[in-house]
């Protein structure tokens, strides 16, 4: 690998990095709103079933119609998202294809497989199948596009904290040796929860936001209104868990990836009885600061939360960027190697693969091996730069991902009290309808700045410690990767605004049938 990575230019690793980081992002527009909107119309078809009702049916419907046009768009982009590991990332693929590639192969087998059987019963069984039959249907179709999600955070996960393998030196690749580790360790947990519950998020909000465009043109009263006190319930219930399993998920990254946890808070140097920020100036070109060990100016904390929220102990200790980078001791009293020390054990780890590759395979050798190839990773590094995520990007998009959850909190509480208490029909609340409708895109760039820090924050690394993007690359020439770049990004966006489109004209539209 190492005489590989000679013929990798910097454009190929960055051009790479963009067109995934592109595909990425197009996928997860489409995403949530599956995982939303699946609540949704599940909760709505039970209506139904329980009352039978015509008018819950025909609500149904509407909300699978918008489900299903959302739904094919999703498919798209995330086969595609899937093929660029092997065309990309051809190395990354290589050295642990035997463990990340299990979960993606049940994602696909099982997961889609239960999706796509569901899916066609939930918008052609209407009159084949019976009413409960139908309802499970529908819920299942739900289930299969979360347990869709669960398989591939798990292997997101496993590359942010590799757990549950081994280096074979023989096929130079890692190997699973416990698939309950990789599938259930507590990361893929803490991903999942969070990942999913902010989805849900995104479902309510999109769910208010169709029916207050409803009640702003004096149309579709009954199913605006029914809509939109669904979606407050779910839309709080979801904003409260997702700050839950946020708090956990940090917790999850206090342990696993203390250096992302420090560029999220800016944090140079850190210390005992940390205080978590709330409002600093960062600035978007001061990156080099952790070095000059400049602290942001005009920062306001909360006292002892960072501590807390890293260690569960407001006086624990919490390292900043700096003490990282030369070594500490962390708040367990385990002592952590400083750059230098794993750039060390990497280099030894480089070194005895190639010697164990050029035949000298004897126990000292394999020993070397064992030893040092968790910091595999750090013998391709060549200074503290590198391994340093970009702090300003970091740092703001996590703030604008918890700011705009608690607005989201705020607004739910608030829809939910003048749906279930007032007459949210009444046109004196024009003003919540177009905070509603305002809501919308924000709730998306909420949950792509949570995906911003949750891999621009593990950089360098595409596995956490083990594989570096500049040696994860596949050796492809930059014109090739530029020149695909462009056509998905022209492709990506036609789709979008295909879907939103349609969106709109089946918005516009209405329900079909006429409410009983």
């Amino acid at each position: 690998m190492s005489n590989l990575l000679l013929d990798i230019t910097t454009a190929t690793i960055d051009w790479s990095r963009a067109q995934f980081a592109l595909t990425a992002i197009y996928h997860w527009l489409f995403v949530p709103l599956t995982l939303g909107l699946a609540v949704i119309m599940g909760i709505v078809e039970t209506c139904y079933y329980r009352t039978k009702k015509r008018f819950w049916k025909d609500a149904a419907k509407f909300w699978q119609t918008l489900f299903g046009i959302n739904f094919a768009m999703g498919v798209a982009t995330g086969i595609i998202l899937e093929f660029e590991f092997g065309t990309n990332w051809s190395n990354y693929s290589w050295f642990v294809g035997d463990i990340f590639g299990a979960p993606l192969a049940i994602e696909g087998i099982v997961a889609f497989f239960m999706e796509s059987t569901f899916v066609a019963v939930m918008f052609f069984g209407w009159k084949k199948v019976s009413p409960g039959f139908h309802l499970a249907s529908t819920w299942l179709t739900g289930l299969g596009a979360t347990i869709s999600a669960w398989w591939i955070l798990v292997a997101n996960a496993w590359m942010q904290y590799p757990i549950g393998q081994t280096f074979n030196p023989d096929t130079m690749r890692f190997e699973m040796t416990s698939f309950v580790d990789v599938a259930l360790s507590p990361f893929a947990v803490s991903k999942f929860t969070h990942t999913v519950t902010s989805a849900w998020i995104i479902g309510a909000l999109f769910t208010v936001g169709v029916s207050c465009w409803y009640l702003l043109k004096n149309r579709e009263h009954k199913l605006a209104v029914e809509s939109i006190k669904i979606a407050s319930i779910v839309g709080l219930v979801a904003s409260l868990l997702t700050a839950l399993t946020g708090d956990e998920s940090a917790y999850t990254v206090a342990k696993t990836q203390p250096m992302k946890l420090a560029a999220m808070e800016a944090l140079y140097n850190g210390g005992h009885d940390q205080s978590l920020t709330a409002v600093a100036w960062v600035s978007p070109f001061g990156q080099a600061d952790y070095a000059n060990e400049q602290e942001p100016p005009f920062k306001v904390g909360v006292p002892y939360a960072l501590s807390f929220l890293a260690t569960r102990d407001f006086h624990g200790y919490v390292p900043g960027v700096n003490d990282i980078i030369k070594g500490y001791t962390d708040h367990s009293g385990q002592k952590q190697p400083s750059l230098k020390e794993k750039i060390a054990r990497g280099q030894t780890a480089i070194k005895a693969l190639q010697q164990y590759r050029g035949g000298d395979k004897s126990p000292k050798v394999r020993q070397a091996v064992a030893d040092n190839i968790q910091y595999f990773g750090y013998g391709y590094v060549k200074n503290a730069d590198q391994v340093v995520p970009n702090i300003p990007i970091n740092f703001w998009a996590f703030r604008v991902m918890v700011g705009l959850g608690v607005l989201f909190i705020l607004f739910f509480l608030v829809v939910g009290h003048v749906s279930w208490r007032r007459n949210i029909a009444d046109p004196k609340w024009r003003w919540l309808f177009i905070t509603a409708i305002v809501l919308v895109p924000l709730g998306y760039i909420c949950s792509e700045s949570g995906w911003i820090v949750a891999e621009l924050g593990r950089q360098p690394w595409t596995i956490q410690d083990m594989l570096p993007t500049w040696a994860a690359v596949s050796d492809i020439g930059s014109s090739s990767v530029i020149l695909t770049f462009f056509i998905f990004l022209a492709l990506f966006t036609t789709m979008l605004v295909v879907e939103i489109n349609i969106l709109f004209k089946q918005i516009r539209k209405g329900m079909e049938a006429p409410q009983a």
